[in-house]
């Protein structure tokens, strides 16, 4: 391939571009951390030097539309490519409007529009890809497809309607089976409705999955009993897609940082403005102050988390979508999986938010509550039970001299201010033992003290040090 890189691939890169990079439909399957997002970067470039394409239509999930246009975009787009880039907003403002339309200027540039999955459930959002579709020679491409992996949703049907205006149409997961094999369906009809030669959905089903009827309160449903022909699948997908696990690519680095952006609630944002601004704030007759600039930062940062800590010592429970991505980040990734959290209110709600997806026996704990007897049994059913896959702690607890070396993910569902314990929780995975590389998910409200915080523990600093050295606004 004649085609400069901005940065150097990896050689599963390399074999991924090689495989798809001309053709108009392909499916990345790569697992989290593997890079797949510089693969369709590059391949958009490339296609662009040709001269066979001139826009691109790049739809993902909220947590991730932030990180695409702010930095895989600019990091891995080569700087010879004159581009014009777009973030869509559902509120559109005046300047918004301007930054829209000029997607649409007659210029040599290569157009790019970033839009999140949700907004193809609104008329607004269809409309306007529709318009730049048939506006532009376009690559149309769906980061974690496995949000269109419902036949029925209104945004995979919008989604896989608008594809066909596409050149060219890529699909992008680290798990495209996420509860069975019948979610690749509309994902596949998406890139092409004869790649897996099937008339419906419901044929489909028929060849791979054999059904039983179940009776729910005096209705009969028809659900899955089993699987069929998953060999035959397997090849069929072979075909128009490339597979990648962490665990096959010996030249990544041993650590990979990924963050996933979350938007505060109303009520959220509210609350954190009064709080920063005047340092204190008031939920449903509650009232909180600080004292001190660390207690301030705390305040803050419980707020993000969704929850809010009275005077009197009461916890009031704030709308939140930190959960809700966390779920999504889980739905995404393969294998064992740590979750660290900072506060212990939030290890009980990830807990059952596991156990109400994944079942009982999912999920163990290792924070201040659980029992001392316990916890040793909790260490041993997370390495060797396979039905186990989740280990929900703090790293206050849990970070120090246990070893985890079952998990190739880990997420902090929040940070704390710690640099010590933040450097020990990452180690709990990254340790003699651990022969895959390991890949660390921050969830990051954005415009908050979050990112702060992941900043300063990414370029080594102690936050307590560092706040106390200087204004609070600077954090804040």
């Amino acid at each position: 391939m004649n085609y400069k890189f901005k940065t150097k691939p990896y050689k599963h890169q390399l074999t991924a571009l090689e495989k798809s990079w001309n053709r108009e439909t392909y499916a990345y399957f790569m697992e989290m951390g593997t890079g797949k997002t510089k693969v369709l970067i590059d391949n958009l470039a490339m296609l662009y030097d040709k001269g066979k394409v001139d826009g691109a239509l790049i739809i993902a999930p909220k947590g991730v539309i932030k990180t695409w246009y702010e930095q895989e975009l600019p990091t891995h787009l080569p700087n010879h490519i004159e581009n014009v880039t777009v973030l869509w907003q559902p509120h559109i403002t005046k300047k918004q409007q301007e930054k829209l339309e000029s997607l649409f200027e007659v210029e040599t540039a290569l157009h790019i529009l970033v839009m999140n999955v949700e907004a193809f459930s609104t008329e607004k959002g269809v409309k306007f890809a529709s318009k730049f579709l048939n506006s532009h020679k376009v690559l149309m491409a769906i980061d974690e497809s496995t949000t269109i992996k419902t036949p029925t949703a209104k945004r995979t049907k919008n989604i896989v309607d608008l594809g066909k205006y596409a050149k060219y149409r890529r699909i992008m997961t680290g798990s495209p089976v996420t509860k069975n094999p019948l979610d690749l369906y509309t994902q596949c009809k998406f890139l092409d409705p004869y790649l897996l030669d099937f008339t419906s959905y419901y044929a489909f089903r028929n060849r791979y999955a054999e059904m039983k009827t179940m009776h729910l309160r005096g209705r009969s449903i028809q659900v899955v009993d089993e699987f069929k022909n998953l060999g035959e699948l397997s090849e069929t997908l072979q075909n128009f897609s490339y597979r990648v696990l962490k665990e096959d690519c010996l030249d990544l680095p041993p650590k990979n940082f990924i963050k996933r952006h979350i938007v505060l609630s109303g009520e959220q944002r509210k609350i954190y403005d009064q709080m920063k601004k005047a340092a204190m704030a008031v939920l449903n007759g509650k009232v909180t102050t600080t004292m001190t600039v660390l207690t301030q930062l705390m305040r803050l940062h419980q707020i993000t988390c969704g929850h809010f800590t009275a005077d009197d010592g009461s916890v009031q429970l704030i709308p939140n979508n930190r959960i809700t991505e966390l779920m999504n980040v889980l739905e995404e990734t393969e294998g064992k999986v740590i979750i660290w959290a900072n506060y212990q209110r939030d290890v009980n709600q990830i807990i059952k938010s596991i156990v109400d997806e994944y079942g009982p026996g999912s999920v163990v704990d290792y924070y201040g509550l659980t029992p001392q007897e316990d916890r040793q049994d909790n260490i041993r059913k997370f390495q060797n039970n396979s039905k186990c896959r989740f280990i929900v702690g703090t790293p206050q607890t849990g970070g120090y001299g246990i070893t985890l070396t079952q998990a190739n993910t880990v997420i902090y569902f929040s940070n704390g201010y710690d640099l010590e314990k933040r450097l020990q929780s990452e180690d709990r995975a990254h340790r003699i033992g651990q022969t895959n590389k390991v890949t660390y998910v921050d969830l990051i409200a954005e415009d908050t003290v979050d990112e702060k915080i992941v900043k300063a523990l990414r370029n080594k600093i102690n936050i307590a040090s560092e706040v106390l050295g200087e204004e609070l606004k600077a954090w804040i």
